[in-house]
């Protein structure tokens, strides 16, 4: 996995219920809660935008790029 969406983190800091996230955001009720309990799901850019200009944050604030363990180094 390459890239994790760190969404539940997120919503938990902002002390806020999945309900209240996707009603900040705007976003479908199935997306909040696919994204909240699968770090796996990565949001389309349209989802990304909703979230980052609701809590004016960046994309890094819900995203981290995770390296692949047991991959070597190019040379």
């Amino acid at each position: 996995m390459a890239v994790r969406n760190k969404i539940k983190e997120f919503v938990e800091s902002q002390g806020m219920s999945v309900y209240a996230f996707r009603e900040k955001t705007g976003i479908a009720n199935k997306t909040a809660y696919d994204l909240v309990n699968t770090p796996s799901q990565i949001p389309s850019g349209n989802v990304i935008s909703k979230i980052c200009d609701a809590f004016e944050v960046q994309p890094n604030e819900i995203l981290e790029w995770v390296p692949n363990a047991g991959k070597g180094k190019a040379a």
